[in-house]
């Protein structure tokens, strides 16, 4: 008789659940980003809800009690200003990713110096992010300034909401040319390198990631913890990025 007592007391028992981890994350993030999140749901169980903008703007929505765990912002900047309102832990903050600056063309185009950009640009257009707070078109307008290259361009350049927004312009033909990340060349066929801009032309281009001071669920620093570890460092590597030690 003890049997069916059992059975009952098994079927109410609550089933164990599944934590969701909020991630706000730079655009450029997102061929790798969703992947390893993809792998982390297969080997965890819990779903990885992933927003994707420009740093600035998932920053912006941070600091006004947007629901996020943990946010990866293409910026040391912009993490700063998040850190500065109280929205992260800074205890978890890390350096977690690097980049390069590239400049792509549609297609398969033929390499040239970053010095030959206006001949190249001609009367068409330049793909950027915002040049004033997405990090990808700052760190594209300093470069251009470090090489006297902006007096030259700025009236053509197209600017996007992000980076792969930009990305997005060269590739389906509506600007030859466009500055982009370097791991953002290897997520996109339908564009190539023309050439790398020099690491000097702009401030190292870094990652960091830190969980929110507003994350109700202790697996945001786990999910944080394994994007630095294999498999995840083996898939960024793949897309492009350098992970920081």
């Amino acid at each position: 008789m003890r049997l069916p007592l059992i059975a009952a007391l098994i079927a109410l028992a609550p089933a164990a659940q599944a934590d969701e981890i909020t991630v706000f994350a730079a655009a450029s993030l997102k061929t790798a980003l969703d992947q390893i999140a993809a792998d982390w749901q297969t080997a965890h169980g819990d779903t990885v809800v992933i927003s994707y903008a420009g740093s600035s703007q998932l920053a912006k929505q941070i600091q006004q009690g947007a629901p996020a765990d943990l946010f990866i912002s293409a910026s040391t900047g912009w993490m700063d200003a998040v850190q500065e309102t109280g929205s992260i832990d800074p205890a978890t903050r890390r350096d977690l990713l690097g980049n390069t600056l590239v400049l792509v063309g549609t297609g398969t185009p033929a390499e040239a110096p970053i010095a030959d950009l206006p001949a190249l640009l001609g009367d068409a257009k330049l793909a950027m992010a915002l040049v004033d707070s997405v990090p990808a078109g700052q760190y594209g307008k300093e470069a251009l300034i470090s090489l006297n290259l902006w007096p030259e361009v700025e009236a053509q350049v197209a600017q996007a909401d992000n980076v792969r927004a930009a990305l997005k312009l060269v590739a389906t033909g509506e600007a030859p040319l466009g500055i982009v990340y370097g791991s953002d060349a290897v997520a996109e066929p339908g564009v190539g390198v023309v050439a790398t801009f020099p690491e000097d032309s702009h401030k190292p281009i870094t990652y960091p990631a830190a969980v929110t001071s507003s994350a109700d669920t202790p697996q945001a620093a786990a999910f944080l913890d394994s994007l630095s570890q294999e498999p995840a460092k083996a898939v960024f590597e793949a897309q492009g990025f350098t992970v920081r030690p």
